[in-house]
């Protein structure tokens, strides 16, 4: 359980993912969601690690003996999102029951012209952002996203929704250019979304209160919202089965400040806000939790160095 997330290999494969595609696009949602059942218990099986890894969470969260239908219904909610992503990019929200929350503190962020900075979490499902989008097709959404960790997901993605892959920032090109990317998306007024609860391998992290033990959270998306001056706004996509979603947007902050004195004290504090709202989606629907790796003892060792090296090695999740 020590191997870094980013070591584990993708599941499935090109093949695996086309197959999926192929049979729920032409033979429906109801058919996607049958060939589901074999495919969860296929990564029940072979997938240890994860397997353990969401039994270990499953513990924290429920006020139950964790049994393996628990860990299978978790896998099974992730790949129900990851089968819905397919939908809401070839045919948008149209199949799907999609409540919104939170839409005018959004809007009121959004009316100030300068931008936004959406932070998410590896919870539900980041693609019903693109509900939004077609609610409101004047809004303008960039996500930052790793292309190369899932390469054979992002193929498929891109090939359903080119427009939607070109909305994307490529996590993987290096910091400083992501940085400038995000700059100027929300110099041209549009909504940058950023996962922020991962830290990748070797990144500046800092550690708060989570689940009853404390757990490391990157610093770096926190330095670029102190950088971009932009409003905070949290967001959550929770999947509430069946074809169900729910789309929730959290104001967190005007503005994010960052001081060089006391750079230490203030992103304890600001991470510590953002764990607690994590937390609390997590006890609002604990097998939305998609973090299929030991959470707590990621890069234990790592040193804290809370400045602005951390902006130029954050590289996005």
């Amino acid at each position: 359980m020590t191997e870094h997330w980013q070591s584990r290999p993708e599941g499935g494969g090109r093949f695996a993912l086309w197959l999926i595609r192929s049979i729920a696009l032409y033979g429906g949602r109801p058919l996607g969601r049958l060939i589901l059942y074999p495919v969860t218990l296929y990564f029940y099986l072979r997938r240890g690690p994860e397997r353990e890894a969401s039994r270990r969470f499953l513990e924290r969260v429920l006020d139950k003996p964790v049994t393996p239908w628990h860990v299978m219904k978790h896998i099974h909610c992730f790949a129900a999102t990851l089968l819905d992503r397919v939908f809401l990019l070839a045919r948008g929200e149209k199949d799907f029951d999609v409540t919104v929350e939170g839409l005018e503190e959004l809007e009121a962020s959004f009316a100030q012209g300068q931008g936004v900075l959406l932070l998410g979490t590896h919870q539900g499902s980041f693609e019903a952002l693109r509900a939004l989008s077609s609610r409101r097709p004047d809004t303008r959404l960039r996500v930052v996203l790793d292309k190369q960790k899932t390469p054979a997901m992002t193929q498929l993605l891109e090939s359903l929704a080119p427009d939607v892959g070109n909305s994307v920032i490529d996590a993987s090109k290096g910091g400083p250019s992501i940085t400038l990317a995000m700059a100027e998306a929300c110099q041209q007024g549009a909504m940058v979304a950023l996962l922020a609860d991962r830290g990748r391998e070797h990144e500046v992290l800092r550690r708060t209160a989570f689940l009853g033990e404390p757990a490391p959270f990157p610093v770096g998306p926190w330095l670029l919202a102190h950088s971009l001056r932009v409003p905070v706004v949290l967001c959550f996509g929770l999947y509430e089965g069946g074809n169900r979603y729910r789309l929730i947007f959290e104001p967190f902050a005007e503005r994010i400040e960052i001081p060089r004195q006391d750079r230490a004290q203030a992103l304890d504090a600001v991470i510590a806000r953002f764990a607690r709202r994590v937390e609390h989606y997590i006890h609002v629907a604990p097998y939305n939790w998609f973090n299929f790796y030991d959470f707590w003892q990621q890069d234990v060792d790592t040193a804290v160095r809370p400045d602005a090296v951390a902006v130029r090695e954050r590289v996005g999740a």
